[in-house]
């Protein structure tokens, strides 16, 4: 018996971020915080 593979979602960053730097993400109740850095890294912040 052959098992499929599950992927979870892939989200480009671009289309997350459009031309800001910084989006809001609500869960749980709470809002969090993903930044773009200077380097290009991600930033997740309570």
């Amino acid at each position: 018996m052959e098992l499929k593979k599950i992927r979870e979602p892939v989200y480009d960053s671009h289309a997350l971020f459009g031309s800001s730097r910084e989006i809001r993400i609500e869960h749980a109740g709470e809002t969090y915080r993903l930044k773009i850095t200077k380097l290009g890294k991600l930033i997740l912040n309570k």
